[in-house]
């Protein structure tokens, strides 16, 4: 089912996006990030994501660049995301934010453009604005983060344009249970933020019993099964040892029975805020 890092999804748009992406998160600008994201691009990842919150598009920017030159990539075969943050969840200044982070990230369009959070009453109005950037061509697929099923609903009642992509907090400790069957019912793609539960995971017993049976590192098995559930995944690191093994996952298929365990730890339990109760 999963060839390679190049492997994509199909977005309810036609869009093709990498199942297997690079995050960026709390990586701050410098020669760390540029050399990451450089790196990961040179080992074949095509999809990075970032965020206007991040403060880093800037360095991803730089890193792109560089990593095309160097590699003779051309920029139809890299996929790159950006968010809006919730202080520019207005009409007018979502479009204004689009261009800040195309701008800093020197790009002339954007693959993904999504809404960070889903702030009470404001989200509708960014959501506007990101049809207008899709119709207007400038970016080719919009999508939410962090929006749960009321929000989605809620969306969805004056959405011209239904989302391709919701990303959320995603992991063997929180599997979305009415999230996930909600975007699948209705063609948005689900993609997972911190799907190894910022490190949480990694010495868990049942994962390391699995991580010992197949021969493979825990974030290998979980993000298997991140993609086995048909989720796309962005693990986020700086460290070229983990950036090549977190994509060293395509030799190996989890059984039924054992993606059945890795479902069944699922505590609705997150490391990041609720998306119901955030005050940021």
């Amino acid at each position: 089912m999963f060839k390679n890092l190049q492997h994509t999804t199909t977005l309810h748009n036609g869009v093709k996006m990498p199942w297997l992406g690079l995050g960026v998160f709390k990586v701050k600008e410098g020669p760390e990030l540029v050399n990451a994201v450089k790196f990961a691009i040179k080992q074949g990842y095509r999809s990075i994501d970032t965020a206007a919150i991040y403060e880093n598009e800037a360095g991803v920017g730089q890193a792109i660049k560089e990593a095309m030159e160097e590699t003779g990539l051309s920029r139809e075969e890299l996929f790159i995301t950006s968010k809006v943050w919730n202080s520019d969840l207005g009409y007018e200044s979502a479009i204004a934010a689009y261009e800040t982070s195309l701008n800093k990230l020197g790009l002339d369009y954007l693959d993904l453009y999504l809404i960070h959070w889903p702030v009470e009453d404001k989200y509708k109005d960014a959501w506007r604005a990101l049809e207008t950037l899709y119709k207007e061509g400038k970016v080719k697929a919009i999508g939410v983060s962090n929006f749960q099923v009321h929000h989605l609903e809620d969306l969805l009642k004056d959405a011209e344009i239904k989302p391709m992509i919701n990303q959320v907090e995603y992991h063997p400790r929180l599997t979305q249970l009415d999230v996930k069957p909600f975007c699948e019912k209705n063609g948005i793609q689900l993609e997972a933020w911190s799907p190894l539960m910022q490190g949480q995971l990694l010495d868990h017993p049942t994962l390391v019993e699995l991580s010992k049976k197949y021969n493979k590192a825990v974030s290998q098995i979980i993000i298997r099964w991140d993609l086995q559930n048909g989720v796309v995944t962005i693990p986020k690191s700086t460290n070229e040892q983990r950036i090549v093994e977190n994509a060293n996952i395509f030799d190996f298929e989890l059984s039924n029975e054992d993606m059945e365990l890795i479902n069944s730890l699922n505590q609705n339990l997150r490391v990041g805020p609720d998306p119901d109760n955030f005050d940021f």
